[in-house]
């Protein structure tokens, strides 16, 4: 065959595979209305695991390895869970509509705009983006009816915790009805013809900065232009149209400026993601079929002991804790708020007793949203 009838041929087969995929995600919609009637779980790893061990001896005749076929699928299957998840969710709670409008830090290409796509295109058909430039106001959209949702990044494996939006929690009458995790690769981008040796001003948010500082540490005599979020700094970039000037930030959104990447794994750690929650304002109901997660805040008070009396009423009703982060109190130096997530559902009677129990041996509690976990772990499978 000629190189051209040989890609010819690969594009079709490419397209058969799309046309499968679509197949596939169709019949696993179909199971979760299955699962729901039958009130099973939306995950059966067990299953997953029968599957995967199927499909690897089908790959092995066929003459592809293991860990190729592993790869894809974990891909496969993750996808499936999100979808059953998000379907069932819409229709407990009367969501996925048409249409949806949702806040979010920056414009098109920052790391929130990806997030944002990477979750709602599960829940509507269309999404209306309201960008903004910072995390009040992205709050506020949400608290005025201006947005019916808004995505907030409140962790990084780099740089920690995001504390302004932990103080923003506190305060507003929010709900968080969502989380998701998304992988973040940062680049220097500049545009055509820019070289790194010549670089004078790198342009990007705190957090970006934060998390690419040992990187930046190498470069010598370059000034650093913090910008409200990674689309502002590419528009920066892209207006000035100076070759020293370059922004930190995803490569897919630096294109969609004519931006070109100068160096690629900037982050201090080699697995850079960052956590995302959602809110709304309105609280959700979380199937039962779904692993759920519960965010609370709480005040112990200053007396010896108190935060591990609290921790311990979790343990004593079998309610595992996800992360414990720690905030000032405005107007009460050194005292502390603390942030608590869990993997518990709301509804549950053991969640229910524990949220009694804290209330009367701590000050203060307060519960910031019960949400569908999105943390999907691989179904592993023996080496053997």
């Amino acid at each position: 065959m000629e190189l051209d009838d040989i890609r010819q041929a690969i594009s079709s087969t490419d397209q058969q595979l799309l046309q499968l995929l679509a197949k596939r995600r169709e019949l696993a919609l179909a199971v979760a209305d299955a699962k729901l009637g039958q009130n099973k779980p939306i995950r059966d790893q067990k299953r997953e695991q029968e599957l995967l061990l199927s499909l690897i001896a089908q790959g092995k005749a066929l003459g592809i390895d293991a860990q190729y076929v592993t790869r894809i699928y974990h891909v496969i299957i993750e996808d499936s869970v999100l979808q059953q998840q998000a379907k069932v969710q819409g229709q407990l709670n009367g969501e996925n509509g048409p249409s949806v409008r949702v806040a979010f830090l920056g414009g098109q290409g920052s790391y929130s705009y990806w997030a944002t796509q990477k979750y709602f295109t599960r829940r509507a058909e269309r999404i209306i983006e309201l960008g903004c430039d910072s995390f009040n106001e992205i709050v506020q959209a949400v608290e005025t009816g201006h947005a019916e949702y808004a995505l907030l990044p409140i962790e990084n494996t780099s740089s920690g915790s995001i504390n302004e939006v932990f103080d923003l929690l506190q305060h507003t009458r929010l709900s968080i009805v969502g989380e998701l995790t998304h992988p973040i690769a940062h680049c220097l981008l500049g545009i055509p013809g820019a070289e790194l040796s010549k670089v004078r001003q790198v342009c990007a948010h705190p957090q970006v900065i934060a998390q690419c500082s040992q990187y930046l540490l190498g470069l010598s005599n370059v000034k650093i232009d913090y910008c409200d979020s990674s689309s502002a700094a590419f528009v920066k970039v892209k207006e000035r149209q100076d070759p020293t000037v370059i922004a930190i930030g995803g490569e897919e959104g630096g294109q969609l400026y004519g931006l070109e990447v100068l160096a690629r794994d900037l982050a201090n750690q080699k697995d850079n993601v960052s956590r995302f929650i959602v809110v709304a304002r309105k609280p959700v109901s979380v199937a039962k079929a779904i692993p759920a997660k519960t965010t609370f805040i709480m005040y112990t008070g200053q007396q010896p002991g108190a935060l591990v009396e609290a921790l311990l009423v979790l343990k004593q009703h079998g309610i595992s804790m996800a992360k414990l982060e720690s905030r000032p109190i405005p107007g009460n130096p050194w005292e502390e708020m603390f942030y608590v997530d869990v993997f518990a559902n709301l509804a549950d009677y053991a969640m229910t007793r524990a949220l009694e129990e804290l209330n009367n041996i701590t000050k203060f509690v307060k519960v910031l949203g019960c949400y569908p976990s999105e943390d999907i772990e691989p179904t592993q499978v023996s080496a053997s």
